[in-house]
């Protein structure tokens, strides 16, 4: 079989597609020098009454722009169109357009429910009404249906630790030796091989697997930690505000790197440490969740009770799970329902030990500037309780900057682990995730570009659409 090029018999669009983006680079070199060398354009008022904006040229520059990343869109979106309907008669990218199916499919659904519905969805509609915030939540949700169709074997053509002889260092569309071309897609190896003749493609979307399991719950329990910490310490203040303060200041003291690299390392490992500062980070939300419900439903004593088991016992279930680990320092619970490879929980310790502090800083500073509100002061007249006030009176006017945070914060846990994984720390080597292939691809990176480039985007994209996505949160929170 002949290797496939990148675009196939698509390859008309390519100077259509190149002449688009140099002009949209162009228009906004234009754009921003224009912005720097004149005033800025004020609003007239038409005869009607009516206000708009003269045409000068910055207007001229940024309708330039529009026009130019409309078309670059539009061009991009052929690939895409022609791609899924010629398969690998469109090359590489037909192939992969292909191959992406499902998750274009569930793109297309969840936009289309969400579109449709946005006035009932609260602050997630609003989010459809910005521009940035549509892009960034669109870059988010590929990849985390990326991964979880990778789990489900719906996407990648080829195992990812599997090594295939004569594939070592294969450039993008190299087909596989001995294979048919009944076997479709997965008679190639679409972005090249590794130095382990293991398909670049297939550990790309494993890759994206171990980011969606691990930097949203992470950041979820680091949340968890830093919101029942922080809530009482701005709420109370005083000695216990002091004494939570400076454990906080107490961690971030520590440069992350390094911070990280002592609890990872086999030797701290070995003495049991991670585990047993996650038998004290996952209580934390079976405590919030405890308190929670116990400050909504104190007067109403069955509804009280019944919430609490439905929502504690299989909370407890799972939290002895996650801490229980046969053959490690803590191994007792006969019970248990799941296991979580060892470095996968040292990894995520690591990730809510670090991110806990900062959390824990921001709902404090938030507390303190909300306890002074009059809708507080009324719950305290009532006769409410401490936690009830917390919880129920000052959290919820505290979402829209948490929300924000929470969506940056999980960037940065993705960034973290991709630094984890680069210096070969907690995952083990055999691990797609997106740090370990950019490190075993940059070893012969003057030579072989290919295996650390895709990992490398898909972070940068990810990273990305989770900035974009926190900006139009935060656009949207603050018309509320």
């Amino acid at each position: 079989m002949e290797p496939l090029s990148w675009t196939g018999s698509i390859a008309f669009l390519n100077p259509l597609l190149f002449a688009a983006l140099g002009l949209l680079a162009i228009s906004i070199l234009l754009w921003i020098i224009i912005g720097a060398v004149t005033p800025e354009e004020r609003a007239i008022t038409n005869a009607g009454g009516t206000l708009s904006l003269s045409a000068g040229p910055q207007g001229l520059a940024a309708l330039a722009v529009r026009l130019t990343f409309l078309a670059s869109a539009v061009i991009l979106l052929a690939y895409l169109l022609l791609g899924l309907v010629m398969g690998t008669g469109a090359g590489i990218i037909g192939a992969l357009s292909q191959q992406m199916l499902p998750v274009w499919i569930a793109l297309v659904v969840l936009y289309a429910v969400s579109i449709t519905f946005k006035r009932r969805l609260g602050l997630y509609g609003k989010l459809f009404d910005s521009p940035i915030g549509m892009i960034g939540f669109g870059l988010v949700m590929f990849w985390v249906f990326t991964g979880i169709l990778g789990a489900l074997d719906l996407i990648a053509p080829h195992d990812s630790v599997a090594q295939v002889s004569g594939m070592k260092n294969k450039l993008p569309g190299t087909p596989i030796p001995g294979a048919s071309e009944d076997a479709g897609v997965a008679a190639w190896y679409l972005l090249g091989g590794d130095n382990l003749a293991r398909d670049v493609f297939s550990r790309l979307i494993d890759g994206a697997w171990v980011v969606v399991q691990i930097a949203p719950l992470a950041t979820l329990f680091a949340f968890m930690v830093g919101i029942t910490l922080g809530l009482p310490a701005g709420y109370y203040g005083g000695r216990l505000d002091t004494f939570l303060s400076f454990l906080a200041n107490l961690v971030l003291a520590f440069p992350v790197i390094l911070l990280f690299y002592l609890l990872v390392t086999p030797e701290i490992v070995a003495t049991g440490l991670p585990q047993y500062i996650a038998v004290v980070l996952f209580a934390f939300p079976l405590v919030f969740a405890g308190v929670l419900l116990h400050s909504r439903y104190r007067t109403r004593p069955q509804a009280n009770m019944l919430w609490l088991a439905l929502v504690l016992i299989p909370g407890f279930l799972g939290y002895m799970s996650l801490i229980n680990e046969a053959g490690s320092k803590i191994s007792f619970w006969p019970l248990d329902f799941f296991d979580v490879p060892g470095g996968i929980l040292v990894v995520f310790v690591s990730v809510v030990f670090v991110n806990s502090p900062t959390v824990f800083r921001i709902v404090r500073g938030l507390t303190l500037d909300i306890k002074t509100r009059d809708y507080v002061a009324a719950a305290q007249t009532r006769g409410e309780r401490p936690w009830y006030i917390m919880l129920w009176e000052i959290l919820p006017n505290a979402r829209g900057p948490l929300i924000v945070d929470f969506c940056l914060r999980i960037g940065y846990t993705t960034i973290l682990l991709g630094t984890l994984g680069f210096f070969g720390l907690g995952l083990p080597p055999e691990s797609p995730d997106w740090g370990s292939t950019i490190n075993d691809g940059r070893k012969l990176l003057a030579i072989y570009l290919h295996p650390p480039l895709p990992p490398a985007l898909a972070l940068l994209s990810l990273v990305l659409g989770l900035n974009l996505l926190a900006d139009g949160l935060r656009e949207e929170s603050l018309r509320d």
